[in-house]
């Protein structure tokens, strides 16, 4: 399943990012940040309006905000 189908506060390891689908400074801004295969993840917060962008997501000990679209290229499991 990818990110953006998890229920919130359920968490999940990353097993697979479709890299070549986002922008390249996306992708870099996103290494960054620690989203990479094998890194724990859990939304912890939707937006409230029609697309319900952004994402907050809790990744080990930080949170960070994503938008719907990058979520749908991060591939994850249920821990």
């Amino acid at each position: 399943m990818t990110l953006d189908a998890l229920e919130s506060g359920t968490a999940a390891r990353i097993v697979a990012v479709d890299w070549p689908s986002l922008a390249e400074d996306e992708g870099k801004r996103l290494r960054a940040l620690g989203v990479d295969e094998g890194a724990d993840v859990a939304v912890i917060h939707r937006g409230v309006f029609g697309t319900r962008d952004p994402l907050a997501l809790r990744l080990g000990n930080m949170t960070i905000a994503i938008r719907r679209v990058h979520a749908k290229a991060i591939e994850v499991e249920a821990a």
